[in-house]
């Protein structure tokens, strides 16, 4: 365990009775949070109607909670949930798998399009990737502190060993640590935080709102080009993931990773290419928005 990081920091912030409250919780709910100021920002220079980010902030929250949940049982282990259905509701169980969210949140958006806006849903997308990276960062610093999805072996100095009896530990027992390890949690954080403040400065500083798509597009090349690339050092989530990569050489992240990329090039061209339409909301159809709401 020379040169490398003895990471023991407890889940749990604090209990209450037989309820923890965690760090994963804890920054999960400081991301939204941070997101709804940010997209409330952004909302208003565009001079949409107030209640559109607030309906959004629903859209998502509950396309992100239902759609990370059954991103996790049906990639990961549809054999287990299939036959124990019931499972799939106990979510404080653990078990979110980021690309359902991904979807859900596409399928949320559509459907927030038709029924709220009664725009394009590229104008959104474009708008909402800016604090989603933010949110995205927040929530892989939760999975350092629960000690989990961690990478392969390392040498590298900034190498973490994690606890690996979690439960036994915060119950009085010896920590038993991994080997020194890829901190991936972390890369992956700062990859994320790193895209956010780009897409900060290309929205407030270079007008990229402006350009359909072009945001939307570097976010998911972004997100799920890094992603793609992590889980090369990442150990194996699922006992099925080890057929897998011996089969095709990726894990079950990277196969679903893939999709995401493809969009991700194609609207990033197509919006580097296309014209600059203003993103503002003409008072004509903030008018006509009030009046069917």
């Amino acid at each position: 365990m020379l040169n490398s990081v003895i990471w023991n920091a407890n889940p749990a912030i604090f209990s209450l009775g037989s309820m923890e409250i965690r760090w994963y919780g804890l920054l999960f709910a400081i991301g939204f949070l941070a997101g709804y100021y940010i997209e409330a920002k952004i909302f208003k220079h565009d001079k949409a109607p107030e209640n559109w980010c607030d309906k959004l902030f629903i859209y998502v929250i509950i396309a992100t909670i239902i759609g990370a949940r059954l991103g996790h049982c049906f990639f990961y282990d549809w054999e287990y949930y299939s036959s124990n259905p019931i499972e799939i509701f106990k979510i404080w169980e653990g078990g979110l798998a980021s690309h359902g969210g991904t979807i859900a949140i596409i399928i949320a958006v559509l459907i927030y399009a038709k029924v709220v806006t009664k725009r394009g849903a590229l104008w959104i997308f474009d708008r909402l990737v800016v604090p989603v990276a933010l949110v995205a960062s927040m929530i892989r610093f939760g999975n350092l502190m629960n000690h989990e999805i961690y990478g392969s072996v390392t040498t590298m100095p900034w190498g973490f060993n994690f606890i690996t009896n979690i439960s036994e530990w915060q119950n009085g027992a010896a920590p038993q640590y991994s080997p020194t390890s890829h901190p991936t949690q972390i890369y992956e954080a700062l990859s994320y935080l790193s895209l956010f403040a780009v897409l900060m400065f290309l929205y407030w500083k270079r007008d990229a709102g402006d350009k359909r798509g072009l945001l939307f597009g570097i976010f998911m090349l972004w997100v799920f080009g890094s992603r793609f690339i992590i889980e090369f050092l990442k150990l194996p989530q699922e006992i099925f993931e080890l057929g897998l990569i011996e089969r095709v050489g990726m894990n079950m992240g990277q196969i679903l990773s893939i999709p995401f990329i493809i969009v991700g090039i194609y609207f990033t061209i197509k919006g580097a290419k296309s014209p600059k339409k203003s993103g503002k909301i003409s008072h004509r159809h903030s008018h006509i928005h009030r009046h069917y709401k």
